[in-house]
């Protein structure tokens, strides 16, 4: 009786990482996700999104230039799909208040100490102290209590008016 042959001819295998190219897929994987939560990049997200894609290649019996190829083109058509309509969806929910120099810009205070073109010292209605000078160079000196509005920030100082 003949015996029959159970292993699998090089022409077989050809295409084929010998069943354990799953493994690879699961690993890239956890590794886009793992990049994406650390680095908050959605990318990267979408290179997992490919990954999964060549992971189910794989599981429904496709070699792994198959999975390479879908994983490719899933990964470069979300990007070119998916991506701006994320970035649309996460920028719609910002927080749209001002913060830091551009909070400042367009706010009223008063003067503390004289300012001048050279500078000065006021007091914003946000509570904080600033150095400041006189948007105007030929503009006569503002005396302490004298309401400003702040025109700009240049390095540590505001740049202001007086409120007309």
């Amino acid at each position: 009786m003949k015996k029959p042959n159970t292993e699998v001819s090089n022409a077989a295998r050809v295409g084929r990482m010998d069943g354990f190219e799953w493994v690879i897929w699961a690993g890239l994987i956890v590794v886009f996700v793992a990049v994406a939560m650390a680095t908050t990049e959605i990318e990267f997200m979408l290179l997992a999104l490919g990954a999964l894609g060549g992971l189910i290649v794989v599981f429904v019996g496709g070699s792994w230039w198959v999975a390479f190829i879908v994983a490719a083109v899933i990964a470069v058509l979300s990007t070119f799909l998916l991506r701006p309509r994320l970035l649309h969806l996460l920028e719609r929910n910002a927080d749209p208040a001002k913060s830091n120099i551009d909070a400042i810009v367009g706010t009223v205070g008063r003067v503390i100490l004289q300012v001048t073109p050279v500078g000065g010292q006021v007091k914003l209605a946000n509570g904080e102290t600033w150095s400041a000078r006189l948007a105007d160079e030929t503009a006569p000196q503002l005396s302490p209590g004298t309401e400003v509005h702040v025109l700009a920030v240049d390095g540590a100082s505001v740049v202001i008016a007086p409120i007309a």
